[in-house]
């Protein structure tokens, strides 16, 4: 029996044990592998979640006992120290002698400590392994117990710079970046969308220095601070390093076998180095003159060389490597594919950029429109997966290609259906999982569910990224085969909105803590169950977002929308549109008071911008005195219903449309939802208050109303379609309190009327039965509820100003009253606005 010696207990190396035990061959080769670390390989990848759980086994990869059923002898903390190649034998640490047949080095990286004067400090550490994070955490909590607002800073505005980041604020300590390059992420992301990273990472508390390049480390024995140069120096109580990595290559470089000049060791695309016998696999491999640091070429590598050693002479690694990642860096998606950085003589770039929203989407298309060639996604990276294989696949794109990136008033994709995709394409680089498996895997019986999916293929156990695009596959094979699947919100509930709901309003739950603690599966809730738990509370209990202002989203935790200088605008009711001329001066005169910028909306409705956070309340005071409340622009819920003057003045008006939309609006005001809602009522067929352009509108004609739903404006208008026709105020309203509760029910999170409505099994014809008809004899169970809703309104201003604690949060600084002395304006047209950005 022949031996096979991995050197490295790392992903890769392990990934090398896990293709070599599924092979058939593998019974004719003993395999011994070499660790220098206590334990079993452990997931790198998601090394940060350590700092929430300090739970090492939740990382392993395998523990101990896979490697012994799998006859494979495991050594750890014993590190290999020489390579005799002309005697095929390794030796140790502990002065024992192995030999082998062939010999696979997978000792990956080590992190790269710039010369820096006083490096060596105490409090000074590298990011790297689970033992170094168990150092900073003692650290951190010694520091912690003399110094409660310590310091602590991170040399590296890299991948890893960043997640150490997160470490940082995990440890409860003040954050600081320190990047010598001009930008964040120098190698993954063009200067605009680092500019939009940096913004989002700031906003929620990290402090970025860039272009700073550290002189020497201070402090007496501990570390006290850096110097960047004269007068330039920074506080710190605590620095983590990580400036990149650097191969571990050294048993190499002993033996003779080649290194590239900047390091690694050379190997061809069979994963051998200059001697046939010896393997070099994952971060410690110099292959096509590259170092890969991703997990997928690494797990490639290890495939190839299993299957090299065992016999077979395919298949080696390619020339040309997809480096495609996307990541979720302290909660911020970021992710680039193709060529993310293009010349002009190659192609074009579409950019969509929203800095009040830290969204920044790149493509870049061939010069004919017709070809995908890269991009970059930050803080949006939801439609990561499909652009990937729309390029990686050279899948046709739309004639006006700039509809993969823009924002969809209805959610809906560009790009048509997972479904379209080719069996052959690979969904789970780490793995090389195509479509055809996963949907093979489902066809043939062996998978269920999601979890069945994952467990045959392991698609989506590596870094994870392509876990939507597995879900939304398995799910449309299984809806395909006539199998009804759940979709659930998140990690935190393995529940839907729809079963939500219904849990909550069963139960009587009025607390997210009291829904995460009975029905959901641990953790304190995500950025994505929150909201939703919040819009549901409020759906059922007319809660409003004052009760629970943590879990909700960051405009409805103030009231307010904030803008891209930080100050927020203000936008009060004007039900109907109607508005005296008392409080038009109201509103002037409030604006002058506050020097608030002034504009109509869209809406028919007077939006005030540049009030800061602590203007807030006194603004809403002075317009509740006038007579004016929330006009919730703010938040996922009725904003305006827009009328014409019709009947009242309009030589062509057939029915009173301003008394019946202040009516309704009154009736709606503050009710949330999924998604916001708007409505319309126009007097006559001219159609002057576009209600086919609203969630809800409704037409005067002779002998009625005709009454539209599921319309919406934005990037992919849709016109609403007739629900009703020739029917009384009173019908309206029955239909439309049926029409919204079942909305407000049933839709997904963030789901417009019009999507909702599409995707509806059976559609408008369906909605008929189930609200005209009541075909579920459910529609007195709607309408009682929208009628609580209705009866338990209150204006959330109203309520804010006149609570003394719920005023507290309305300060820019939680020690202070002072104001943010950063904010500039500028003139412009008689106003002002925010100074433009440089």
């Amino acid at each position: 029996m022949k031996t096979i010696i991995v050197v490295g207990n790392g992903m890769v190396g392990y990934k090398f044990c896990e293709k070599f035990v599924s092979h058939e061959k593998s019974k004719n080769f003993q395999l011994v592998v070499f660790g220098e670390e206590p334990r079993p390989a452990y997931d790198r990848v998601h090394l940060s979640e350590y700092f929430e759980s300090q739970d090492a086994k939740a990382l392993e990869m395998a523990p101990k006992e896979w490697y012994l059923e799998n006859k494979i002898e495991l050594v750890t903390s014993e590190r290999v120290l020489d390579i005799n190649r002309d005697s095929k034998t390794i030796s140790t640490s502990k002065d024992r002698i192995f030999s082998y047949d062939y010999l696979v080095l997978a000792t990956g990286s080590s992190p790269f400590v710039p010369p820096i004067k006083g490096v060596e400090k105490k409090g000074v550490f590298v990011y790297r392994t689970i033992e170094d994070l168990e150092g900073m955490l003692a650290y951190a909590a010694d520091l912690k117990k003399t110094k409660p607002n310590a310091k602590a800073a991170v040399l590296g505005g890299g991948l890893l710079g960043l997640e150490a980041g997160k470490a940082v604020l995990d440890m409860g300590l003040e954050p600081h970046i320190v990047e010598f390059a001009p930008k964040l992420m120098p190698r993954q992301l063009d200067s605009r969308s680092s500019k939009v990273l940096q913004l989002k990472l700031e906003s929620i508390g990290l402090n970025i220095h860039l272009s700073k390049a550290t002189n020497q480390i201070l402090g007496n024995g501990s570390i006290e601070g850096m110097e960047f140069g004269e007068d330039d120096l920074l506080d710190v109580d605590m620095l983590i390093i990580s400036a990149g990595i650097r191969p571990r290559d050294e048993l190499a470089k002993t033996c003779g076998l080649e290194i590239g000049v900047r390091g690694g060791i050379v190997v061809n695309n069979k994963m051998q180095t200059a001697d046939e016998h010896i393997y070099a696999i994952g971060e410690v491999a110099l292959l096509n003159q590259m170092i890969y640091g991703l997990v997928a070429p690494g797990y490639d590598m290890a495939d190839v060389a299993v299957k090299q050693i065992l016999g077979e002479t395919e298949p080696d690694m390619p020339t040309d490597i997809d480096m495609s990642t996307k990541l979720k860096l302290i909660g911020v998606d970021v992710a680039s594919f193709g060529e993310p950085f293009m010349p002009a003589s190659k192609g074009h770039s579409i950019i969509y950029e929203d800095k009040t929203k830290f969204l920044y989407k790149r493509i870049n298309v061939s010069h004919d429109r017709k070809k995908l060639l890269g991009g970059i996604l930050v803080g949006d990276a939801s439609d990561y997966n499909m652009l990937h294989q729309v390029y990686l696949n050279g899948m046709p794109i739309p004639e006006e290609p700039a509809q993969l990136i823009l924002p969809s008033s209805d959610g809906a994709a560009s790009f048509g259906n997972v479904m379209d995709l080719p069996d052959e394409a690979q969904v789970c680089s780490c793995e090389s999982v195509t479509k055809g498996q996963i949907c093979g895997v489902i066809e043939n019986g062996e998978a269920k569910d999601l979890a069945d999916v994952v467990s045959c293929t392991k698609a989506g156990t590596g870094c994870g990224g392509c876990k939507p695009m597995v879900k939304d596959i398995t799910e449309a094979t299984l809806k395909s085969l006539g199998i009804e699947v759940k979709d659930s919100i998140c990690e935190h509930f393995d529940y839907n909105r729809q079963d939500l709901y219904k849990i909550i309003q069963v139960k009587g739950y009025t607390t997210f803590n009291e829904v995460l603690d009975n029905h959901g599966n641990g953790g304190h809730g995500c950025e994505l169950c929150k909201p939703v738990v919040a819009s549901l509370m409020a759906s059922i209990h007319a809660d409003t977002a004052n009760k629970e202002y943590a879990i909700q989203d960051s405009n409805d935790r103030f009231l307010a929308n904030i803008q891209r200088n930080g100050t927020y605008s203000v936008v009060p009711r004007v039900p109907g549109g109607e508005i005296t001329p008392d409080k038009l001066i109201a509103l002037g005169e409030i604006a002058k008071k506050y020097d608030l910028y002034t504009k109509i909306t869209g809406g028919v409705r007077v939006d005030l911008f540049g009030a800061t956070l602590r203007q807030l309340p006194l603004i809403w005071k002075d317009l509740i005195a006038h007579g004016f409340e929330s006009g919730h622009a703010y938040g996922k819920s009725l904003r305006t219903v827009k009328t014409c003057v019709g009947s009242t003045w309009c030589r062509y008006g057939m029915d009173e449309s301003v008394s019946f939309g202040i009516e309704l609006e009154n009736r709606y005001r503050g009710i949330r939802a999924p998604h916001k809602i708007k409505g319309g009522v126009s007097g006559c067929i001219r159609e002057c208050a576009e209600a086919r352009g609203k969630d809800f509108g409704l037409i005067a004609v002779e002998g009625g109303w005709n009454l539209y739903v599921g319309g919406n404006g934005g990037a992919n208008p849709r016109h609403a379609e007739l629900f009703a026709e020739q029917i009384d105020n009173e019908t309206v309203i029955k239909y439309l309190d049926r029409y919204l509760m079942l909305y407000m029910r049933t839709a997904k999170p963030l789901q417009r009327t019009a999507a909702w409505q599409e995707r509806l099994e059976g559609g408008i014809e369906y909605l008929k039965e189930v609200v005209i008809e009541d075909k579920l004899g459910i529609a007195k169970d709607l309408e009682e509820e929208m009628q609580t809703l209705v009866n338990k309104f209150e204006c959330e201003w109203t309520q804010a100003v006149n609570n003394p604690e719920m005023m507290k949060r309305f300060n820019h600084f939680v020690n202070s009253k002072e104001e943010d002395d950063n904010l500039v304006f500028v003139p412009m047209r008689e106003q002002k606005m925010p100074e433009p950005w440089k």
